[in-house]
């Protein structure tokens, strides 16, 4: 098993080794010889051999002493390319098998032929073409034929030793083939070169021209030309050349200027070239409008146009629009025209030339404002002392309005895009020139706006006192400046309105109630109107007196005042009077009490009722008369089994009284006779202890209680009184017992 790759390793070894001895067997093949060698082509040389077998190519070899060129080909014949024209080269060539290549062959000698000539051509007028070529190495001569590209008509065919040839006799606007070679001294001919040429073509005929005035375009048209790719349109004036190109036979020539004169012409092209232009074709377009409009207004209403005379014009039309829509027009050959106008309008006005070509291009479009109007409807809606307001209608052509009021020395203005001004600071009583005007930005003020005399409201009065005359009328003051003004004093409180008039500086006001409070303002009215209210004063009337009071004897020597509330009183004085004493209080209540008052004697009442401010108002009323004195020693004595008899002693003047004992059992009552100073009680039980009180009766019947009350006991004897005992007075600390027997 281990043998195996060994005896497989010697039989490949050995197959080698006969591979190499069968190669080593062959040889390369034979060389081949040349039969001839020639050029063609001035850098190419073309090989013939005969084959040699074994052969699978051949290398074929040209050099000229600088340059060594080697090309492989599969059999004869076989060319060498990329030589040099003109030039000997020595040629071999070397055939190649399986076992090699073979040696060189015997050279060969061959030249290229010359160049091709490098052809420029171009067509110098429609019926001929001109051929230029640089001069070829080693070229005696040259040979130049021409014939239509279409293979129809005859070919022409020129020799010349010079390098420039022209035929002529040709027809425009044709595509020729012009082909040419050169030949050596020999007569061996070089390579040849072949271009296209076309004749340019012949000017176009019938030319026809119309111009759009509106458009300020000219369309031109023309009969077209053979061989003509495409035509070009020219329009030449002294200060511009414009153009238009097109492959049709017409054509627009855009944007001309008005008021000039062109030279309208027309040329064809194709690839050789332009033709020559026709001949030039006058063209006149539309004058230009004017460019400097002069606009006047005067007299106001009166618009004068007018306007430099521009070239080519025969006659102008002015036209002269209001913003409202309404157009007029004036035809002239002249360079002015008039038109009414209105004020506020604004008008646009434009001016065009004509001639035989038609209106003018639209030029600058000018515009003119006439003065806004003036308003017409002034009206003073407020007038005070110090300001007036007033309306009015919009007016036309308005933007602003300018209002002025001026009084000789002093000028107050305002301004507002409204149709309504307030005029302020103005001085009161005053006569006013206002005038109105009206403004636009464009033309400025209408002054000739009329104004209107306003007088200002009168000033405000000024109170300078108010006094009260012995009849308690009050008379107020006032001071002021204003001319044929009536004046209103006006007293305004809680209690209404109270007013008085004159014409001059004070007037009275009466009947003002009591107690109250006013605010005294004082008003002044002229045909301009009323002025502001002066600055009030205020006035207070004397309080109300009271419209009652009562007196009420409190015991025999005090007295109670009351009395119902006097309006506008704060406080109260009240005075009891008499020749021999006088009682007085002064208090913020509406009662009060006065003492160290004698009794039966008439007193005379006074009340003051005083204000917050001190204000006082005297109030008179009924006199009074104090009460009767109190009795004095009053005393008890039995009389008879069953009844007491109460006894008195009375004091100063004559007093009616009345007599009450007050017990357990009852209460038992008895009124004197006039003039005695005892009363009896003739039945009253016995056992009790009994108050005893004589009071003073006044003339209304009013008993007075305040008198001293004594305390006595009626013992009982049997069925009868028995002793009348003395137990001191209610309330004292005298408690003695004393007997009356």
């Amino acid at each position: 098993m281990a043998g195996r790759p060994k005896k497989c390793l010697s039989l490949i070894g050995f197959s080698l080794i006969c591979l190499q001895m069968v190669a080593s067997a062959k040889t390369a093949p034979e060389i081949p010889t040349i039969d001839q060698a020639y050029s063609k082509i001035s850098n190419s040389i073309t090989v013939e051999w005969a084959t040699v077998p074994g052969a699978t190519s051949y290398l074929l070899t040209a050099e000229d002493g600088d340059t060594v060129i080697e090309t492989m080909v599969a059999n004869s014949p076989g060319t060498v390319t990329g030589l040099k024209a003109a030039t000997l080269y020595q040629i071999t060539i070397r055939s190649i098998g399986a076992a090699g290549r073979s040696q060189a062959s015997p050279p060969k000698h061959a030249k290229t032929v010359l160049a091709a000539p490098v052809l420029e051509v171009h067509s110098p007028s429609p019926d001929s073409i001109l051929v230029h070529w640089e001069a070829v190495y080693t070229a005696v001569g040259f040979s130049v034929s021409i014939m239509r590209a279409n293979g129809l008509g005859r070919i022409w065919k020129e020799n010349t030793t010079n390098t420039t040839l022209t035929f002529t006799s040709l027809d425009s606007g044709t595509l020729y083939t012009i082909k040419a070679y050169a030949w050596n001294a020999n007569g061996t001919p070089g390579d040849d070169s072949t271009c296209n040429q076309r004749t340019s073509p012949r000017a176009p005929a019938n030319i026809r021209v119309s111009f759009d005035s509106g458009a300020l375009e000219a369309s031109v048209s023309w009969a077209p030309t053979e061989g003509a790719f495409n035509y070009t349109v020219m329009a030449v004036s002294d200060a511009s050349e414009l153009s238009c190109s097109t492959t049709f036979s017409f054509c627009t020539i855009a944007s001309l200027q008005c008021g000039t004169e062109y030279l309208i012409s027309v040329s064809a092209r194709n690839e050789a070239g332009y033709s020559r232009s026709t001949p030039a074709v006058t063209l006149r377009t539309v004058a230009c409008a004017p460019g400097r409009v002069t606009i006047q207004e005067d007299p106001p209403g009166h618009l004068s146009v007018s306007w430099p005379n521009v070239d080519l014009s025969d006659y102008y039309v002015a036209f002269v629009k209001s913003d409202d829509g309404l157009e007029v027009h004036c035809n002239t050959s002249l360079t002015q025209c008039n038109f009414f106008s209105e004020c506020g309008f604004t008008y646009f006005i434009s001016v065009f030339a004509y001639n035989k070509a038609g209106q003018s291009p639209l030029g600058d479009v000018f515009n003119y404002t006439t003065a806004p109007c003036c308003p017409s409807d002034v009206n003073p809606v407020l007038v005070s002392s110090d300001r007036v307001e007033i309306v009015w209608s919009p007016v036309r052509g308005a933007e602003l309005y300018e209002t002025k009021a001026v009084d000789g020395l002093n000028t107050v203005e305002c301004n507002d895009t409204a149709p309504a001004c307030t005029l302020s600071a103005l001085e009161c009583d005053t006569k006013y020139n206002i005038t109105v005007y009206s403004f636009s930005e464009v033309r400025g003020s209408n002054t000739s706006c009329t104004s209107q005399l306003i007088t200002t409201a009168p000033c405000s009065p000024e109170i300078k006192n108010i006094s009260k005359d012995a009849f308690s009328t009050l008379n107020v003051h006032w001071r002021s400046s204003n001319d044929d003004a009536t004046y209103t004093v006006t007293a305004r409180g809680e209690k209404g309105l109270y007013r008085c008039r004159s014409t001059g500086e004070s007037c009275s006001l009466g009947d003002l109630p009591c107690g109250s409070v006013f605010s005294v303002t004082a008003v002044a009215k002229t045909q301009a109107g009323r002025s502001l209210p002066s600055y009030s004063v205020p006035l207070e009337t004397v309080p109300c007196c009271p419209a009652s009071l009562t007196v009420t004897q409190v015991t025999q020597s005090v007295v109670n005042m009351s009395w119902t509330v006097g309006t506008g009183a704060e406080t109260y004085i009240t005075v009891l009077d008499s020749p021999t004493r006088q009682s007085k209080c002064h208090t913020h209540q509406n009662h009060c009490l006065l003492g160290c008052i004698t009794c039966g004697v008439n007193y005379t009442v006074v009340l003051k009722a005083i204000s917050a401010t001190g204000l006082t108002a005297d109030c008179a009323y009924q006199s009074y008369s104090s009460s009767a004195c109190c009795p004095l020693g009053v005393k008890l004595y039995r009389l008879g089994p069953n009844g007491i008899r109460i006894y008195w002693q009375a004091t100063r003047g004559s007093a009616n009284y009345s007599t009450d004992l007050y017990g357990s059992k009852g209460i038992f009552t008895c009124a004197p006779s006039a003039g005695l100073s005892f009363c009896d009680i003739t039945e009253i039980p016995c056992g009790d202890v009994y108050t005893v009180m004589v009071s003073p009766v006044t003339e209304t019947g009013l008993k007075l209680t305040f008198c001293p009350k004594k305390i006595y006991s009626v013992t009982c004897s049997g069925s009868t009184l028995g002793m009348v005992i003395y137990r001191g007075k209610r309330n004292a600390e005298e408690n003695g017992a004393v007997r009356h027997g």
